[in-house]
């Protein structure tokens, strides 16, 4: 028989090293114990242990303490963010039936030393888990020490058994307690011999055996090594002592009470589900209290009260359903079946069974007759106009409610969501049980009714929190001008794309010949080591440092060695065309559709400050920086006999700093019409804004850019090339400047650690949990959060209100106007040429009349043939 034990606080520190900080909504940080539990599961499998316990040290004076007032006196405190999830481990751990031993007074090693004296004299064998060195001494016949430690992130163990620690070490387990005697411990504060070090400890055990061996024989020990013992005795056999894991912990523990047990459903579902460790339910097989997943057909029997088969019944409930407030409804994939749940009975129209009449009973499902929540509309929307049909009255969306409720998140699947809102999970179903259509069947009317209950949960929490204008106002009805922009695409010029990338074939060509001619042969330009080998073995370029997998050779390396040697400059092009092709003139052909046009998706859920990100392909990482990256957007072109109208907020972030901060200098200089990144470098270099040079200019832009995003001066020294002082020196002056947003800087971080939040000026939350870190850098982090998200947020939700307005006002129009891009500030309009001068007046005008700030929002509205030249 086996019992394994684990020493608990030694794990479950280094769970949550090796996690990233992870948070439920209500704030409860989560991270160690989801990384304790995976690295226990690990251990389970590698063991398979008959008995199954925990050591935890208890948070208060030891003998040890007693002993020596230095002991451990080193150690810095443990982070709040793992003390909140240490009694909630031990809750989980109980609900596991995993016994745990803790015993004030003494440490959780002597219990571990403990068990193992116990295991032997009961003829157990006993497997000890810890990343603690000092735990080897209690390596013996039947009790193996599984020393868990980290390679390249990942977590590894080694089992050290009387062998295994024989041939690392050279002699037996038990002199650990002897070398700790003489090397000392750094991470306890024991101070050993100084100036003896491993090396010498380990010859000196070797030749003599044990500490007392060694200073019985002190007339036989060179003399530079002799005044060392001799100055050191006392602290070497306090080091020995305290070193020692005494065997007689004052525990019960007995491993027949151990034997791995089945958990405790009711208890463990409840804490995973406070926990928000959906994936755990499931891998521990767990299920809601007091009730047994149903089986498909179970479930449809309870809940389902008609699969629809005819036309004229299909109708009759269409007609009730127009007189409700609203059902809920949710779709397959290919929309060949909807549930519709209307608060009395679940209803199944589906393509198999309506056959020829099942598009028009979609038609007049998904019009404005119908008032309808859903999850995830946007997507719902989309395969409905892809499909030619309706695509209106729906009335609230659940994914997108728990986004705004929730931007930090990034779960919002509905599955996740009623685990988290609503405290139980949605059943599972077999389909090897009940056949794959059963299965189908309840698993989609299940989450019919889970989303027919959230909304009623997270309508009224977005109340409670104030988001109600946010989300009905901005967020909901955004879905529809987002599904048509994605359903509208933009026309792309296919050959003009293909012969531009042969284009950058030609270069790539040539650059590579630069770059073997410089090398004196060739190699694989795009192999870190084989590159690195000829910039700094063969070329003998200054190098960084070198790690296991040879010399970085990325691009602020490169940049730095680019006036070293002309190689740099060609490898530096060479990868901008790489990137070139392969990301945009041979991704983008890739993209195109059967109509001619990219039709990207507009992801309304993903960014914590509310902006829109583009993906399959990003059309708002078009590079417009260099001549050759910006050549892409003369590809996207308009349908013949239209033209492009682009629209671009003037400053948006900083006109809104200027407002939220209040600061009266900064909103004159945007009132008086003068460009604000002039009058910050008359400000800060104390001259006439006529004196004011192009390099005062860029240098005030970034300040201007930077500052509110809390970039500090080294960032700024490298991003104008100045030093570190000079940098200082523009932060300082910028800031006694603008003393309105020295003012907000302070205030904004100070109310953000109380409220634990940040808000724009429309109500949209950051949840900034990262501010109550005890880790320096997460904690500025949050304070940087804090400062830009209002200000990023407030820009985002401002571009997204005028999206709103610009579609409102295109389609009162009648111009034959739609929107078709959305890049950050930018939006792109497709209309007829005719009606061009016209829509971009709309355009312009809907954009700055968006909202009323303190200085005015400013918005150049162009026309051109193709995006770059409306851009």
């Amino acid at each position: 028989m086996k019992l394994m034990i684990l020493d608990g606080n030694s794990i479950i520190n280094r769970a949550f090293f090796g996690v990233r900080l992870l948070s439920t909504k209500d704030g409860l940080f989560t991270n160690a114990i989801f990384g304790f539990l995976n690295i226990l599961e690990k251990l389970r499998a590698e063991e398979n242990p008959d008995a199954l316990c925990v050591a935890f040290d208890v948070h208060a004076p030891t003998f040890r303490h007693l002993q020596y007032d230095g002991y451990k006196a080193t150690r810095h405190g443990m982070p709040e963010e793992l003390a909140m999830q240490m009694p909630i481990m031990k809750d989980v751990l109980h609900a596991m039936h995993i016994p745990t031993f803790e015993c004030a007074g003494w440490e959780a090693d002597d219990i571990l030393g403990t068990a193992g004296r116990i295991c032997r004299e009961s003829n157990w064998d006993c497997v000890i888990v810890t990343g603690d060195r000092d735990s080897l001494q209690l390596v013996n016949d039947r009790v193996t020490v599984k020393l868990v430690t980290s390679k390249q992130g990942q977590t590894v163990t080694t089992n050290y058994t009387p062998d295994v620690f024989e041939q690392e070490y050279g002699f037996a387990s038990i002199h650990m307690i002897d070398l700790k005697g003489l090397i000392g411990d750094s991470s306890d504060n024991l101070p050993g011999v100084a100036g003896v070090g491993p090396k010498t400890a380990t010859s000196l055990l070797l030749e003599y055996g044990t500490l007392d061996g060694i200073y019985q024989n002190l007339d036989a020990i060179k003399e530079s090594v002799r005044k060392k013992l001799e100055a050191g005795k006392d602290s070497a056999y306090l080091s020995y002592e305290l070193a020692t894991i005494h065997l007689d912990a004052p525990v019960d523990l007995k491993p027949e009470n151990c034997l791995v047990q089945a958990p405790d459903n009711d208890a463990l579902y409840a804490l995973f589900v406070k926990l928000e460790f959906l994936k755990l339910i499931d891998r521990y097989h767990l299920h809601a209290p007091g009730k047994q997943t149903e089986t498909a057909q179970e479930f449809s029997g309870e809940c389902v009260s008609e699969i629809v088969s005819s036309a004229e019944r299909a109708m009759a409930l269409l007609a009730g359903f127009e007189k409700m407030p609203y059902v809920c409804v949710l779709c397959d994939e290919k929309l060949e079946t909807v549930f519709i749940d209307d608060g009395r009975q679940m209803s199944v129209f589906s393509k198999q069974a309506l056959d020829n009449s099942y598009t028009a009973v979609l038609e007049r499902l998904f019009s404005a007759s119908v008032k309808k929540i859903s999850h995830d509309v946007k997507g719902l929307m989309g395969k409905l106009l892809r499909a030619e049909l309706p695509a209106d009255g729906f009335i609230f969306d659940t994914a997108l409610a728990a986004y705004v409720l929730d931007a930090t998140s990034g779960k919002y699947d509905i599955n996740q969501l009623t685990v988290s809102y609503l405290g139980f999970e949605i059943p599972k179903f077999d389909a090897e049980k009940t056949g794959t259509e059963a299965a189908f069947m309840g698993e989609l009317m299940s989450k019919t009714s889970a989303v027919s209950a959230l909304y009623d949960v997270l309508s009224k929490k977005l109340t409670e929190e104030g988001a109600d204008k946010l989300y009905y106002e901005i967020e909901l009805p955004l879905c529809d001008v987002l599904a048509r922009m994605e359903y509208n695409g933009v026309l792309v010029d296919q050959m003009a794309l293909v012969a531009f990338g042969s284009l950058l074939s030609e270069r790539i060509a040539a650059d590579e010949a630069i770059i073997y001619g410089y090398a004196g042969k060739e190699f694989n330009i795009n192999s870190t080591k084989q590159l690195g080998e000829v910039l700094f073995d063969d070329l003998m370029l200054p190098a960084g440092k070198k790690n296991k997998s040879g010399y970085s050779t990325n691009a602020d390396v490169l940049e730095k060695l680019k006036d070293k040697h002309p190689i740099i400059p060609a490898i530096l092009d060479y990868r901008m065309l790489i990137k070139l092709k392969s990301t945009y003139a041979d991704g983008l052909v890739k993209e195109i559709a059967e109509d001619g046009r990219i039709h990207t998706t507009l992801q309304n859920m993903v960014t914590t400050t509310g902006r829109l990100s583009s993906t399959e392909p990003n059309l708002q990482n078009i590079p417009v920086r260099t001549e050759l990256g910006s050549e892409i957007r003369k590809m996207f072109i308009p349908a013949d006999g239209c033209v492009f109208v682009d629209a671009d907020y003037s400053q948006i972030e900083l006109r809104v700093l200027a407002h939220i901060a209040d600061d009266k200098r900064m909103q004159e200089a945007f009132q008086s019409g003068m460009d604000v990144h002039t009058a910050t470098a008359a400000q800060v270099f104390g001259v006439d804004p006529a004196a004011v040079t192009p390099l005062m200019r860029r240098n005030a832009k970034a300040v201007n850019f930077g500052i509110v995003y809390g970039i500090s001066e080294f960032s700024l020294a490298e991003d104008i090339g100045v030093s570190r002082k000079e940098a200082r020196e523009y932060i300082d002056n910028y800031l006694a400047n603008y003393d309105g947003v020295r003012r907000y800087m302070k205030t904004i971080v100070e109310q953000a650690k109380l409220d634990g939040f940040v808000k724009t000026l429309f109500g949209r939350k950051r949840l900034l949990p990262e501010l109550k870190s005890s880790n320096f850098q997460v904690r500025s982090f949050g304070e940087r959060c804090s400062l830009n998200s209002p200000i990023q947020g407030t820009a985002a939700d401002i571009i997204k209100l005028a999206m709103l307005k610009v579609d409102r006002a295109l389609q009162k129009a009648n111009c034959g106007a739609k929107l078709l891009l959305q890049v950050h500030d930018e939006l792109i309009v497709e209309c007829p040429l005719k009606e061009a001068e016209r829509v971009r007046k709309i355009v312009a005008e809907q954009m700055q009349q968006t909202v009323q700030l303190a200085v005015p929002l400013l918005a150049e509205a162009k026309i051109g043939a193709s995006w770059y030249e409306a851009k």
